[in-house]
């Protein structure tokens, strides 16, 4: 414990960011770092409490708590306060294989177990990380890790989001032979088309990614499986196969009009506007520079799409939620551990306040119907205001209300995996969720075959993706050893 009374002589405080109003007019990550005597102070806040729920990674009351991957978050918080930058990255190098990731689009469940938070603001745990693993890149701690032996044996990575390259990463450096396919034209999966640059800059995706590469992992990109390449001759050519493909099937929202112009999946337009940024010419791009914005769901991809809206130069938006409107943080052990689901305001509601002069969300609203504008196109919509009781909700009668809407952004989740025809090819088992069916430790049905990642676990976070890259990472070492 680096300050026996860190904790009660310093308050958190998270490093300044750039304005709303400033950050809004480009692309750039929001992201700034301490000074060296602000980092010092907020690690000291770490309380090395006796017995410490930050890193636990469990679940409580169906909510995630404590960090999945297992980071030792307090040793590392006591090497910061000391100045022991080399170790505190060797310490979180130990149980995350990209740390500069979760430090950045993480909604730090760490933080809501913190016990600091019981009567506290809890200690900045992911600012801290970010702060460990920028200057470990910044003093060339992090470096190329080139197996000295390798076993022969070759396995399939499908997939290059969080979970595909956490497996690989780890197997890779058990000196197997790695590929890594991936159907889209870039390494990364969701961190590099499913959130926006400001969140996390592509540059940061690409500068791990090139790591892999130089560590002996090979990448094929553009690669679909089932089509381009078939499963019997994926099963031929590997020794083990890896299914992190995802879970991006999107939530839907069939009510009249859906089929009008102008309403899209929040991941359409959140990928396209990616592909612009980084100078592509994406198909059909979605701009809605100068149009009334209207985003359903909440969430992180919610966000992102008003985040996204603002800078593209939309005139408006708003944001409908079914739920209610979460109850403010309370202090005490009543609203220890339940803090995730207190009411938060993030960066597209930051900067749709001061934008627009409020926050853009609407709690309670449920849409009806879209409403065509004789064109084809939608012109705006219908919702009534819902009432919960005991989980389930009902309208409230005279509660109707039209809303203009020159585009539309469905980001209501996924409800699993996209139908893969290789999938069958393969004869793994599916759950009812759609999901691929795997046991306790990332096996499928079908030897040599595991998955891990939102494509067996649904849609979650992406330490959680890490995390069950990890295992099944270890779970194909075994398989190689016994066979």
């Amino acid at each position: 414990m680096g300050k026996t009374t860190g904790f009660l002589e310093f308050k958190r405080v998270l490093p300044i960011a750039a304005h709303p109003a400033h950050r809004v007019s480009n692309w750039n990550e929001f992201h700034r770092s301490y000074g060296d005597r602000e980092i010092e102070q907020q690690a000291a806040r770490c309380m090395n409490c006796g017995t410490p729920f930050c890193h636990v990674g469990e679940s409580h009351d169906g909510v995630a708590i404590g960090c999945p991957v297992r980071n030792v978050i307090p040793t590392w918080n006591d090497l910061v306060y000391r100045g022991r930058w080399k170790e505190a990255f060797a310490t979180l190098a130990l149980t995350n294989n990209f740390p500069e990731f979760t430090s950045r689009v993480c909604p730090a469940p760490c933080e809501s177990s913190c016990v600091l938070g019981i009567n506290d603001d809890p200690v900045a745990i992911k600012e801290i990380e970010y702060e460990i693993i920028e200057l470990a890149f910044a003093a060339d701690m992090v470096t190329p890790r080139i197996p000295q032996h390798r076993t022969g044996k070759r396995i399939a990575v499908i997939g290059s989001g969080p979970a595909g390259l956490a497996a690989a990463d780890l197997l890779n450096q058990a000196g197997h032979n790695i590929t890594v396919f991936e159907r889209d034209d870039r390494i990364g999966g969701l961190l590099m088309y499913g959130i926006p640059n400001m969140k996390l800059d592509k540059a940061i995706v690409d500068r791990r990614t090139g790591l892999l590469l130089k560590e002996g992992i090979e990448f094929k990109t553009n690669v679909c499986i089932g089509v381009d390449i078939l499963a019997d001759e994926l099963k031929a050519a590997y020794d083990a196969i890896v299914l992190c493909c995802g879970a991006m099937k999107p939530r839907d929202l069939p009510i009249e009009g859906r089929n009008l112009k102008g309403i899209h999946f929040a991941m359409d337009f959140l990928t396209k506007s990616t592909k612009s940024v980084l100078g592509d010419a994406p198909t059909e791009p979605i701009n809605v520079e100068g149009e009334t914005v209207v985003v359903i769901g909440g969430g992180d991809t919610g966000t992102d799409c008003i985040g996204t809206a603002i800078r593209q130069g939309c005139c408006s938006v708003v944001q409908f939620e079914i739920m209610d409107r979460p109850p403010t943080r309370s202090v005490g052990h009543a609203g220890w551990l339940g803090n995730i689901r207190t009411f938060r305001t993030d960066y597209g509601q930051e900067e749709a306040a001061e934008r627009f002069g409020r926050d853009p969300r609407e709690f309670r609203s449920m849409t009806k119907k879209f409403v065509d504008d004789g064109n084809g196109s939608v012109c705006g919509l219908e919702t009534v205001e819902v009432e919960w009781v005991d989980n389930s909700f009902a309208e409230l009668e005279g509660s109707k209300k039209f809303w203009e809407a020159d585009a539309v952004f469905l980001a209501m989740g996924f409800v699993g995996p996209e139908k893969a025809a290789f999938f069958d090819d393969l004869g793994v088992k599916l759950t009812e969720r759609g999901t691929v069916e795997v046991d306790e430790t990332k096996a499928t049905n079908v030897e040599g075959v595991f998955a891990a990642g939102d494509c067996e676990r649904g849609q979650s976070l992406i330490v959680w993706a890490i995390a069950d890259g990890r295992k099944a990472a270890e779970s194909v070492n075994e398989f190689l050893k016994n066979r």
